[in-house]
């Protein structure tokens, strides 16, 4: 079983969006998916209450149980798990880093989320790990994604190649239970979802 942290420090960095839509992507591969949901507003287990199939499974955890759950997943048959953490819980993205094959800190193409991602870097050197930053909400126009690339470059980590965009289809599909993919299937957010589900891949060698 591969295991990715989708952590950030910063709230609204879009961390459960993330978690869903890659999750998600992979169930319509045929994976056997759990999504591990570290934050106490469980914004992912309710995403997972308000659907109406099984697939994936959203487990709420604490951080201190998060090595028996991964196990639990991995002995059920999981080819992934992906785990949602809290922004302000120091405890719960170190557990999260530390479990992880890959680390993804979600990041708007913003000033304050710029200089936010340091406090989650220093986690993850702390734990001495690596990480790629995903740029998310970018918008469609203007030079915001490019600035932010160069801004990132001097923490030192990896950029992904595939940039997800501000787009209603992510918050229309989540108020429903769905993702874009299920939402709006030849829609760019699905697309974009498609892509770096197709990266995550190649990193995890899976």
């Amino acid at each position: 079983m591969k295991t990715v942290a989708i952590v950030s420090r910063k709230g609204g960095a879009g961390k459960t969006t993330l978690a869903v839509h890659l999750a998600v992507a992979a169930s319509i591969k045929g994976k056997e998916v759990a999504i591990i949901d570290l934050d106490p507003q469980a914004s992912a287990a309710g995403w997972g209450d308000s659907r109406t199939t099984e697939t994936p499974a959203v487990v709420s955890a604490q951080a201190a149980r998060l090595p028996k759950v991964l196990e639990t997943a991995a002995n059920a048959g999981a080819d992934l798990a992906i785990i949602d953490t809290a922004p302000h819980s120091e405890t719960a993205a170190l557990a999260a880093i530390r479990a992880a094959d890959l680390i993804l800190i979600p990041c708007r193409p913003a000033i304050l989320d710029l200089r936010a991602i340091s406090d989650t870097i220093d986690l993850v050197n702390l734990a001495k790990k690596t990480a790629t930053v995903v740029l998310n909400a970018v918008p469609p126009r203007g030079s915001l994604a490019d600035e932010a690339v160069e801004a990132i470059a001097s923490y030192g980590v990896t950029v992904a190649p595939i940039k997800v965009g501000q787009r209603a289809a992510f918050v229309h599909s989540l108020t429903t239970g769905l993702t874009a993919q299920e939402y709006e299937p030849e829609g760019k957010a699905a697309e974009e979802i498609q892509q770096l589900y197709k990266w995550m891949c190649k990193q995890l060698k899976m």
